[in-house]
């Protein structure tokens, strides 16, 4: 294991032996960290937290640390994070609170930039890209292959669904559809995500039913439920699976979405 002198690791962590802990990190109890894992310098981590394989942090990240929530108090809960991650300079990630499922989780393949923030009971999925002091409040889900613009705030209990986009220096207080674009502050729709889906290897069928499916809910004025009623209809005619994440994103919407 290579861990450098002036690091301090609590002993009842669980490290890999091919794990690199750079100078100035301090690793508290309960941390399980997989192999090929890099702390660079000055990253602070703190349990009970798991990480999984191939993640990168950088200086003066701090992971795990206990949510400021004033219901908080001392409860032990979890962060949990998949592979491959990139945390950047400064950013910051909370556990969770007994008041949700005690648990703060992020996938795999996601890029947090400098100073991005994660609060408790977060609950992030696969290939999302938070770019500069990006912050989500508490009991956010965030799906995947997100793109979320610097300076961004996300109000609690909000959902933003797969494929979406968000501009820089917006401020979102209601659910995201799946592959919807939004800017502003406060936000609003401005179109699909369409560069996106295309990346991201959509067929071009999807992409057409995805866009008359945008249309009944943002262009025709029907109310939601209409648009919804007919976008079912349209749904079981071309049963495609990325329809159906634009449905469903919709459907378990609490807050309800931006229109």
């Amino acid at each position: 294991m290579n861990i450098h002198e002036t690091s301090i690791v609590h002993p009842s962590s669980h490290i890999d032996e091919s794990v690199e802990i750079g100078p100035f990190c301090i690793i508290g109890k309960d941390v399980e960290i997989k192999k090929g894992t890099k702390l660079l310098s000055h990253v602070v981590i703190k349990g009970p937290t798991s990480i999984g394989i191939n993640n990168i942090f950088y200086q003066f990240s701090t992971i795990g640390e206990d949510t400021p929530d004033k219901k908080f108090k001392g409860e032990k809960t979890r962060l949990d994070i998949g592979d491959n991650n990139i945390f950047r300079e400064g950013v910051t990630v909370h556990r969770g609170t007994i008041q949700d499922k005690g648990l703060t989780k992020i996938g795999s393949n996601n890029l947090l930039m400098a100073y991005t923030h994660i609060a408790h009971d977060c609950c992030l999925g696969h290939d999302n890209v938070f770019a500069n002091n990006a912050g989500i409040a508490g009991h956010v889900s965030v799906g995947n292959n997100i793109t979320v613009g610097a300076l961004t705030t996300v109000h609690q209990f909000c959902k933003l669904g797969d494929f979406s986009f968000v501009g820089m220096n917006t401020s979102i207080n209601m659910d995201v559809p799946a592959f919807v674009k939004v800017a502003a502050d406060p936000a609003r729709v401005i179109g699909l995500n369409t560069i996106g889906m295309t990346r991201n290897g959509l067929e071009d069928n999807s992409i057409s039913l995805i866009k008359k499916a945008y249309k009944l809910v943002y262009r025709k004025g029907l109310k939601i439920d209409q648009a919804m009623k007919k976008i079912t209809e349209l749904d079981k005619d071309a049963n495609d699976p990325n329809l159906k994440t634009f449905i469903k994103s919709i459907e378990v919407s609490e807050r309800g979405i931006l229109r």
